[in-house]
């Protein structure tokens, strides 16, 4: 490819900083023994069957103004942004389809992982969440009440420290929610990282790349992540990556169905909250509609007294 002398020409490849620092050469057993102290306590200060969504959660609805609805979930350093989009006919469909459907894309901001600088095309872990995101979300929208058509659903990662997936599912219900998009229940969801005999509910981005990292001794590791439509009882997809055994699994899963109870009232108080926050500003509109009326009537009164006059 012919180099552009006019403007400065970075090198082709790049080596980042941290391969040639102590912490890129620990073994797994030094990795393991830093995510807890001696009191079985995690760095940020949370217990092992501690979740983020109970002290360090926070979400908003009506993020992105040029959207029909979204949000903005943030478990400490895990910061995700979704916008849905009005429904639109069905892109290069010739044939009537009864159900509509869900178009989904994650994308990762290129500064969000600490380990690697993210491209700008986007890659096969984008394409494998998007496609996640997508089987979580169908069976929670009433796809009947709009055949032949999509919805499009954007999520854009912001800082990804753990459990981007599940922040994202949770993200996408609730913007779906603020965009009246017609639905059978709240979808919430959890992650729980399995690291041999422990379990990590909602994990670091340092507790997973230790669980996804397979180890010489064949032990219990991995992720599992539970989607729930909580109100009424039934799982809306369900990922597990990596090997355990079925006592793990079925130990995991009773987990992650109490966290996704736990997030409900939390999403139920934020679409609240959105609803009053709409009332009060239709509300405001409406006195400042009127004010600006009796101004207008008040100055043709006045006209009218002058036509009269003159």
């Amino acid at each position: 490819m012919p180099l552009d002398y006019r403007r400065f020409n970075g090198p082709e490849d790049s080596i980042p900083y941290k391969r040639f620092t102590k912490d890129f050469v620990k073994s797994y057993d030094e990795l393991f023994k830093e995510l807890l102290d001696d009191k079985g306590v995690r760095k940020d200060g949370r217990a092992l069957s501690e979740a983020r969504s109970m002290c360090m959660f926070f979400a908003r609805a009506d993020m992105v103004s040029q959207a029909k609805g979204s949000a903005y979930v943030e478990l400490r350093k895990t910061k995700v942004v979704c916008s849905v989009f009005d429904p639109r006919e069905i892109p290069h469909q010739n044939e009537f389809s009864e159900l509509g459907q869900i178009f989904c894309e994650v994308k990762f901001a290129p500064f969000s992982c600490p380990r690697r600088r993210r491209p700008h095309a986007p890659d096969a872990e984008e394409k494998a969440l998007s496609v996640a995101l997508r089987k979580a979300l169908e069976p929670s929208v009433c796809r009947h009440m709009f055949p032949n058509y999509q919805v499009d659903v954007f999520i854009y990662i912001l800082e990804n420290d753990g459990a981007c997936l599940s922040a994202a599912i949770n993200a996408a219900g609730l913007a779906l929610a603020d965009a009246a998009v017609p639905m059978y229940d709240i979808i919430t969801s959890c992650t729980v990282a399995v690291i041999g005999d422990k379990m990590f509910v909602d994990p670091t981005e340092a507790e997973e790349y230790l669980a996804t990292t397979n180890p010489d001794t064949p032990i219990n590791h991995g992720l599992l992540t539970l989607s729930t439509l909580s109100e009424l009882k039934q799982i809306s997809d369900f990922i597990q990556i990596g090997s355990m055994d079925v006592l793990s699994v079925t130990n995991a899963m009773e987990v992650l169905e109490k966290e996704c109870e736990r997030l409900v009232p939390l999403v139920q108080k934020v679409l609240v909250g959105n609803v009053l926050k709409c009332f009060d500003q239709r509300k405001r509109l409406e006195e400042e509609a009127n004010e600006r009326e009796k101004a207008l009537n008040s100055k043709m009164e006045e006209w009218k007294k002058l036509l009269n006059a003159g």
